[in-house]
């Protein structure tokens, strides 16, 4: 029983870092677009995007003492 709770765990670990990757990925990839193209809402977007992430990532870090 307490191996499923470990794979459990461990699988939701994985979503959540695969969010956080995919997350990472469409704001990057919405930034270039923007620069690429000219586009500014495109540009803001990928930046809004990216800033918001590292800050979960930066709350995430701090709150887990």
């Amino acid at each position: 029983m307490d191996m499923d709770k470990q794979r459990q765990e461990v699988s939701l670990i994985g979503r959540i870092l695969s969010l956080e990757v995919l997350l990472a990925l469409m704001g990057f990839v919405d930034l270039v677009y923007g620069v690429i193209n000219a586009e500014l809402l495109n540009i803001v977007i990928g930046i809004v995007i990216l800033s918001f992430l590292g800050l979960l990532m930066y709350r995430r870090k701090t709150t887990r003492n």
